[in-house]
């Protein structure tokens, strides 16, 4: 019997999955497992959490799903906690497999892992094999090569829409066939050292993780409440569950895949009709395709102050103060704080806030743009790498921005977006 391990990463799906479809198609049997990278819980040279408890939270969740799913199919899902390099190749060994399937990085660490995990199998004879899930548009199928991708957003979705046309999804299978796997066996936040973080009852949605959960809020935001409708007019809202989609850590994590987004809109436009806001959804899913290419291109440019542009910034010390009152909500400028507030206490942040709080801490505080990115990542609930690295360089004038930084003016914008004060209310003491 030929067997084949499958390694989930970020794509935490069973549906739209090309991973395991190949793995099923080439192998009598697979052994699903994922891998706690001992990496990913560590604190990072800014001194932040490379995985914090909300995010953490959200993945623990979504690993529970996946194997609630997979068990329904016949299989389970093998929890491994260590270094990929080591674990994967001593599960490969226990179970005799040939071949390892796993879903192909592009940026730079995750990359490293990747080719670990590869020379390790190499010695043992077993095949790596590596499939491109996370994006609408697939990298083979741009009408250029990554090396001569744009770095101006426009011209690159422009030349796409019209030459590129978008994969079918993957069907989810319907029976797995795997040896008996023993019950899932995953740690806890203390085990991952972590503490447990209640939400706040103000947040905008409870995110809960899994792909289960993510088709639910698909299923809400198209077809229940048709929220997609008025996306384009309601995206830059702050307050409430459907202002935006809210697909983003369910994305992040692949939960959901941006292919099968597209497909259920296709769907919900020949039933209800397609305008600009149908549209604009899949402007953002392209946006965020964007950012994957850009960071496949540039590498580890991504993770320097110089970023892409490679203009050598005056060296800053760091203002330590001032990045404490930033992350505490404590500026003084009400519209970051009520911002920062919010990312504190529940894992998330409007669009709109984000661009606000990064636009104040680059230029209003000159501090290194890196540190706003590393808690970031920390705190996110819906962190993906290549999103947020390239989104900050972007603001910070190093990133995909030939016009230099992106200076918001934060009062305009509060007026703009929070003339009632609600908003702020909502998230800041009253005095």
């Amino acid at each position: 019997m030929k067997t084949a391990i499958v390694w989930f990463k970020t794509d935490l799906r069973l549906h739209d999955n090309e991973t395991l479809i190949k793995a099923m198609l080439q192998s009598d049997a697979i052994i699903p497992i994922y891998c706690f990278d001992d990496s990913h819980f560590v604190t990072t040279e800014f001194g932040f959490q490379k995985t914090g408890s909300f995010r953490a939270q959200f993945l623990l969740e979504s690993l529970m799903d996946l194997d609630a799913t997979l068990r329904t199919l016949g299989s389970g899902l093998v929890i491994l906690k260590g270094k990929p390099e080591e674990e994967i190749p001593k599960i490969v060994q226990q179970y005799k497999a040939a071949k390892v399937f796993a879903k192909r990085e592009v940026s730079y660490e995750e990359k490293q892992t990747e080719a670990l995990v590869q020379k390790e199998l190499f010695k043992l004879k077993c095949e790596f094999q590596t499939f491109s899930t996370s994006t609408l548009y697939h990298a083979e199928d741009l009408p250029f090569s990554i090396k001569d991708i744009p770095d101006v957003y426009t011209n690159f979705r422009k030349k796409t829409e019209k030459e590129a046309t978008i994969r079918k999804v993957f069907d989810k299978p319907n029976k797995i066939n795997s040896p008996s796997i023993p019950p899932i066996n995953l740690p806890s936040l203390e085990n991952l050292e972590l503490e447990f973080s209640k939400l706040d009852s103000r947040a905008a949605i409870a995110f809960k993780g899994g792909e289960t959960a993510a088709l639910s809020r698909l299923k809400h935001f198209f077809f229940e409440s048709k929220s997609v409708s008025q996306y384009k007019e309601t995206r830059n809202g702050l307050i409430g569950a459907d202002y935006s989609s809210k697909f983003s850590a369910w994305l992040a994590l692949g939960c959901i895949s941006p292919r099968f987004i597209y497909q259920e809109l296709k769907k919900y436009e020949l039933q209800f009709g397609a305008n600009e806001s149908t549209y604009w959804l899949v402007f953002e899913l392209l946006w965020r395709d964007y950012f994957r290419f850009m960071m496949k291109k540039h590498t580890i440019k991504f993770f320097l102050q110089a970023g892409i542009q490679g203009n050598t910034p005056t060296p800053t010390p760091l203002k330590k103060k001032k990045l404490q009152q930033w992350i505490d909500g404590n500026t003084g400028v009400a519209f970051v704080d009520a911002n920062m507030i919010e990312l504190k206490l529940t894992g998330f942040m409007s669009n709109r806030g984000r661009q606000n709080v990064a636009s104040y801490f680059c230029n209003d505080l000159k501090l290194d743009w890196r540190y706003g990115a590393a808690y970031f990542e920390q705190q996110l609930i819906d962190y993906d790498v290549c999103s947020n690295w390239g989104n900050w360089a972007y603001l910070a004038g190093v990133g995909n921005d030939l016009r230099g930084n992106r200076y918001f003016n934060i009062e305009k914008q509060a007026l703009d977006y929070d003339k009632n004060k609600k908003y702020r209310d909502l998230w800041l003491p009253k005095l």
